[in-house]
């Protein structure tokens, strides 16, 4: 019966392939069909070339880009930013540079009502994230302060955190974390200022104490600057009790961006 409905669940797709064909999800062009659904996330060959996925070899602490010659020394490889600055977590990954099609597609996330983007970009995230998972892991996105969520609708990180979960078989909690405080955009901001803007304004949500005692924890933020927010966060959850802490971000902004 299953093999029946594949079958017939073919021509229906290829019929909504030409009445609605797949179109790239950053700039609107139109890409080659495909009975295949992914073709829905297919990127043209343009955007495709403008995005700049992050491949080994990357910071260990936040994912970053680094140069081909540590590829020797990879289990110490560190950006300069976290060789500068103390991160309060065991290890980072990032799908993307924060530049060209991968921030348009965030910018589109974020800010354009554009949540139906969450999928692809969930699917690119939980590749990236791959290396620094573990079975047991708790994901749990950074929290919006409900001003900003009830302007927005929706938390972009928390819709990347379902996605990465469900892919990789892993418990996802919306609201472990929360802002008790609203705090003002972060952008434009130096790094010093940045931190104590986020300082103090994360807490673990009381309903989920009991949930992180000695937990493994992975951090999801849509984009990672400085690492104020992430830092934040996991240093909430390390005063509730939580076991190893770990980020992933879809996106890595870089200074010379």
């Amino acid at each position: 019966m299953d093999s029946i409905d594949r079958l017939l669940h073919r021509p229906v797709k290829a019929v909504l392939g030409l009445l609605y064909p797949a179109q790239c999800p950053a700039c609107g062009r139109i890409v080659e069909n495909s009975l295949d659904s992914r073709a829905h996330a297919a990127l043209c060959p343009e955007c495709w070339q403008d995005a700049h996925f992050i491949a080994d070899p990357a910071c260990l602490k936040c994912g970053a880009p680094l140069p081909e010659n540590n590829q020797e020394d990879a289990t110490e490889c560190l950006c300069d930013d976290c060789l500068r600055i103390v991160r309060p977590w065991h290890r980072g990954r990032a799908a993307l540079v924060y530049s060209g099609t991968g921030r348009i597609l965030l910018l589109a996330l974020k800010h354009r009502d554009r949540p139906d983007l969450a999928p692809v970009l969930g699917a690119w995230l939980s590749e990236a994230a791959r290396p620094i998972i573990t079975p047991d892991m708790i994901v749990a996105p950074v929290p919006l302060h409900f001003r900003r969520l009830f302007k927005r609708r929706y938390n972009q990180s928390a819709l990347l955190a379902r996605h990465l979960a469900a892919l990789q078989g892993l418990s996802v909690i919306p609201d472990l974390l929360l802002r008790k405080r609203h705090t003002p955009m972060q952008d434009h901001r130096n790094i010093p200022d940045r931190f104590a803007n986020i300082a103090n304004a994360i807490t673990v949500n009381p309903r989920w104490i009991s949930n992180l005692a000695g937990r493994r924890v992975l951090l999801i933020d849509d984009v990672m600057t400085s690492g104020a927010t992430l830092a934040a966060a996991a240093e909430a959850l390390h005063d509730a009790g939580s076991g190893t802490i770990s980020v992933a971000s879809l996106a890595r902004a870089l200074k010379d961006d």
